[in-house]
């Protein structure tokens, strides 16, 4: 079977809308260690391998929104993404107390090698897609583990992450803590710009509006929570991108 490094859904649809998931998936392709990096099952079941229930939420947002989704597949140990090709995170050898045998002694031909099968292909389709159309608006699903080793647990339910001069991002965070029944994070749980990051590269550099949503995963675990969140923020979104062209015009 030939492997695609990317998902696509929708894609005949036109919409302002383009609806992203970084990191989708926790599949090892074969070409990198055989399909194996030498992890156990249970760590790849976890947050450092790929967005647990991201994916889902990005289908359902996709299809409540009537937009185009682009899904990376592969995991983020592969190749990470949602790092600039000159980030030093790119390729992971240790992530949350976690070393990652298969990338210990990984090369510059390594890179190079998952750079032009995972990273690259997915970037340029995601560059199609957001390209179709002037006033495209990017969407970048993401979640988040409630609790890193060592660390306090996270009270958000919802983070909302954006670079300084957004404007989406600070109205649909309003939205969000409008009811009173989310702590809703402000560029938490980590700072809302990466240079180089995949929403820098296709939404800020771009002039595009963006807003990248990062969901406790504990909260999206079954198909069911995962529209039940989709349709929130299918609801909320077109709110908060009217309050801002208001604001602005």
């Amino acid at each position: 079977m030939t492997y695609t490094a990317f998902f696509t859904h929708g894609t005949e649809l036109d919409s302002r809308w383009l609806i992203t998931c970084d990191h989708a998936t926790n599949y090892i392709p074969p070409f990198v260690n055989g399909g194996d990096l030498g992890l156990p099952a249970e760590d790849m079941e976890r947050h450092i391998a790929y967005d647990p229930g991201a994916y889902g939420v990005a289908r359902a947002l996709g299809d409540a929104l009537g937009a185009p989704v682009v899904a990376s597949n592969f995991s983020r140990l592969v190749i990470d993404p949602n790092r600039g090709e000159d980030d030093p995170t790119l390729l992971m050898k240790l992530y949350d107390g976690t070393i990652i045998p298969a990338n210990r002694h990984a090369d510059e031909a390594e890179l190079d090698m998952r750079l032009n099968r995972c990273h690259r292909p997915y970037h340029d389709t995601v560059a199609e897609l957001a390209a179709r159309r002037d006033d495209t608006i990017i969407v970048a699903i993401h979640s988040f583990t409630p609790q890193l080793r060592g660390r306090p647990p996270r009270p958000w339910e919802i983070g909302i992450l954006y670079p300084d001069g957004e404007r989406l991002s600070p109205a649909l965070i309003d939205m969000l803590a409008a009811p009173g029944d989310l702590t809703v994070g402000d560029n938490e749980p980590y700072t809302g710009y990466l240079p180089g990051d995949a929403i820098d590269r296709h939404g800020t550099k771009q002039g595009r509006p963006n807003t990248l949503v990062e969901l406790r995963n504990d909260l999206i675990t079954t198909a069911a929570q995962q529209v039940q969140w989709a349709h929130h923020l299918a609801d909320l979104l077109p709110q908060a991108l009217a309050a801002t062209e208001t604001a602005e015009g």
